[in-house]
């Protein structure tokens, strides 16, 4: 792994009880890059993620990003930076059922000290571009599975990260919806120059990216030779 790459995972191991999920993975990815990490139920490649992006610290290996470690960092300091650089797109979602789109989209901002006028204009920017301004008002509950992942997608992007990990981001969608979605995120990295970790057992998901990283047994093998 070299310093041209924005985030670097180096030797990754992590067990949960007695059952190995990281048994030695590496990964590299540079700025503006969209990789794909495919691989099996269970092989490990979201636990990869989730080491990636500080969620959980690994057992042992390295974590680089933007050429400090931060795999070793505090829960605090690892979460300062999930807030502050890191944009989080997950299967389901996951946005706040009390709060309506556009204060979903405006928490990651409001989290951080941006103001609520701020913020929530900087959030219906986002939902027009992600073509779901028209939900604004409306609570998750009350939108579709493929606008609410839209709505998923303008909240990652908001705070302009420079890296965003999506999770299995058009698994709960139908292919069409699936697909927009894919489009729209990889459209608005491109823009930003944002990284992307996308985690997806589909190929046609990662036919948007730029090289695959393949996982099993909770080894990484990149198909570009990178790691």
């Amino acid at each position: 792994m070299t310093d041209q790459f924005l985030l670097t995972a180096t030797d990754l191991h992590k067990t949960y009880g007695a059952t190995p999920a990281l048994a030695g993975a590496s990964f590299a990815i540079g700025a503006g890059e969209v990789v794909a990490v495919m691989g099996p139920s269970g092989s490990g490649k979201s636990t990869l993620l989730h080491c990636l992006a500080g969620i959980v610290p690994p057992d042992a290996g390295t974590v680089r990003y933007a050429g400090r470690e931060v795999s070793r960092g505090s829960d605090a300091e690892r979460s300062a930076l999930r807030r502050s650089d890191f944009g989080f797109v997950f299967q389901f979602g996951q946005l706040v059922p009390e709060l309506t789109c556009a204060e979903n989209v405006a928490l990651p901002l409001r989290l951080t000290g941006v103001s609520r006028r701020a913020a929530e204009a900087r959030a219906a920017e986002w939902l027009e571009r992600l073509e779901v301004a028209d939900v604004r008002h409306h609570r998750p509950g009350q939108i579709s599975g493929g606008q609410g992942q839209r709505v998923a997608v303008a909240r990652a992007l908001v705070n302009n990260p420079r890296v965003i990990f999506a999770d299995e981001p058009t698994g709960a969608l139908d292919s069409l919806n699936g697909e927009r979605v894919m489009e729209l995120l990889v459209a608005a990295a491109r823009d930003t120059g944002a990284a992307v970790v996308l985690v997806t057992h589909e190929s046609r998901v990662a036919a948007y990216s730029d090289r695959e990283v393949v996982v099993r047994d909770g080894r990484a093998r990149d198909m570009a030779g990178v790691a």
